[in-house]
C-alpha cells in the first residue's frame, strides 16, 4: 500500500512538473509577444502623429492660399 501511495504521488509530483514548464514556456512567449505589441504600438502612435501633423500643416496651407485668392 505504501508503494503505490509514494508512486501515485511520484505521478503527481511530475504531473505538477510538467505544467509548471508549460506554464512558464507560456508565460515568456506571452511576455515576448506583449512585448513585440506594445512597440507597435509606440510605432503606431508616432506614425498617427507624424500624419496628424502632416494633414494639419496641409490645412494651415490652404487656409492661407485661400485667403490670398
Amino acid at each position: 500500500m505504501a508503494d503505490f501511495d509514494i508512486n501515485l504521488l511520484e505521478q503527481h509530483v511530475e504531473t505538477l512538473i510538467r505544467k509548471c514548464e508549460h506554464l512558464r514556456e507560456e508565460n515568456a512567449s506571452l511576455r515576448a509577444s506583449q512585448e513585440h505589441l506594445v512597440a507597435e504600438r509606440a510605432e503606431l502612435i508616432e506614425k498617427t502623429e507624424f500624419a496628424r501633423s502632416r494633414i494639419e500643416a496641409m490645412v494651415a496651407r490652404l487656409k492661407a492660399m485661400e485667403e490670398q485668392l
